[in-house]
């Protein structure tokens, strides 16, 4: 017996008893239709059905006809036989997300589950666990991220690979995601730096105690001052860095991650991609976009805790950084190889001296002199072009004035090819006669004054 036939068993007791009540003349037809909770008329026709039919009467005629409203059979077949067919591993809402974009599918999400779970397809969702109180979001974008690396078999057909991924904690607003082979600190660089070019700087970065995040002397303790390439390129740009000791610390990344573990791998069989530099490329050009429309949340308050960094120091800042001393055949160790210096104006050579040497997160390298770049070297050490300075970087603008205020300057003082040589030695000379001194020029005055006086 169905929830309706036991609520229409209900209906008729309540009714007969109060149908009773009114022939006694103890409530009025109002008084019983309120209290069965319907229209005065609609208790009278009950009555009158009652009256005529008798219990019959009171049954309700919409039980065992189909509703109007009712899902068309055909399509309820066709979206079963796409679910066996082509999408057997996807979860009933990822389901119903293809189903609208790639089949013309028009039928809600709630029909779509109940049909497969008639069908034996889906599993019902089991009982959840006890109500636990989640943890405040920060009211603005930027004020924290939260970056993590899941390693899971991404790409069908391929080895597993680590996905990074950075988003927000006031939205879950995804800012980078991006395949490696293995999670380090180069694959963190390279995440910040496509997050701050397009964004700006934030204030707080939450991660996981990895060691290319932090040092921990023992493992579970906590982690120590000293920083890592990471930690110390966090503190040039002023972005606290925050430890988390437990995986239930980092909820929104872990939920995150149980999402593109069920979705993504399937996402990029549909698109047929099956390398990870295509697959990259895919992620930021038209995944983000797609899931954060998906799962992102307003912010609580409107505005942006996000600062544009103009001098772009960044570019010099999120890359590893250690320091050589130059050998006396003018070239500096660095992974097993020798990088030789080239000639430069700035001295005749930098035997002994300590220069930084910069690696980026593509594997180039640049050898700086405090704020001069001497040279820059593919991944394989091949030298790239000495003196390179990035465009638009503040080197770059702190060169360009430079080179503007030099030739300036020269012309001020040097004279023209088309003047004359007279002209010019007259000018060679001004300043270089030799003055009597003022002391000279009193004395004589004082004794022509008293010669007057005589």
């Amino acid at each position: 017996m169905g929830t309706a036939s036991i609520h229409e068993g209900v209906r008729r007791m309540r009714f007969s008893g109060l149908l009773d009540r009114h022939e006694r003349g103890e409530i009025t037809q109002e008084e019983a239709a309120e209290l069965l909770g319907v229209h005065v008329r609609t208790f009278q026709r009950w009555a009158g059905r009652y009256e005529d039919e008798g219990e019959a009467g009171l049954a309700d005629r919409r039980l065992g006809r189909p509703s109007p409203r009712r899902a068309p059979l055909a399509e309820l077949e066709r979206m079963l036989g796409l679910y066996r067919e082509s999408y057997p591993d996807f979860t009933v809402k990822h389901f119903h997300e293809q189903l609208v974009k790639r089949h013309d599918y028009k039928l809600g999400y709630t029909v779509t589950k109940l049909a497969l779970h008639a069908a034996g397809l889906v599993r019902r969702a089991g009982k959840r666990s006890a109500h636990r109180k989640k943890r405040a979001r920060r009211p603005l974008p930027g004020m924290l991220l939260h970056q993590d690396g899941s390693r899971h078999a991404w790409i069908e057909s391929r080895p597993a690979l680590d996905l990074i991924v950075t988003l927000d904690d006031a939205t879950s607003e995804l800012y980078s995601m991006l395949l490696v082979e293995e999670e380090g600190t180069a694959s963190t660089f390279r995440a910040l730096r496509e997050v701050i070019a397009k964004h700006g700087l934030f204030c707080a970065l939450y991660t996981d105690r990895g060691n290319h995040y932090f040092y921990t002397p023992k493992a579970g303790e906590k982690v120590a001052k000293a920083q890592t390439q990471v930690g110390r390129a966090l503190a040039q740009l002023g972005i606290d860095h925050i430890a988390a000791y437990s995986p239930q610390a980092r909820g929104r990344s872990e939920r995150a991650f149980r999402t593109l573990q069920d979705r993504l791998p399937k996402e990029l069989r549909l698109a047929g991609i099956s390398d990870v530099e295509t697959a990259n490329r895919w992620l930021r050009e038209h995944y983000i976009a797609e899931y954060n429309k998906s799962f992102a949340i307003a912010p609580e308050q409107e505005g942006t805790a996000f600062v544009a960094d103009r001098a772009e120091a960044w570019r010099e800042i999120l890359c590893v950084i250690e320091e050589r001393t130059v050998g006396n055949d003018n070239t500096i160790a660095w992974e097993g190889r020798r990088l030789q210096l080239p000639e430069n104006r700035l001295r005749p050579h930098f035997v002994k001296a300590t220069v930084r040497v910069h690696q980026y997160p593509d594997q180039t390298v640049s050898v700086f002199l405090g704020p001069h770049r001497l040279a820059s070297y593919a991944s394989d050490g091949a030298l790239l072009r000495p003196d390179r300075i990035e465009p638009g970087s503040v080197l770059d603008r702190v060169k360009g004035g430079l080179e503007a205020a030099v030739p300036a300057a020269r012309s001020a003082r040097r004279p023209p090819l088309t003047r004359s040589a007279r002209a010019a030695e007259l000018t060679l000379r001004v300043g270089t006669k030799k003055r009597p001194s003022g002391r000279t020029k009193k004395l004589t005055k004082v004794v022509e004054n008293v010669a007057s006086m005589a």
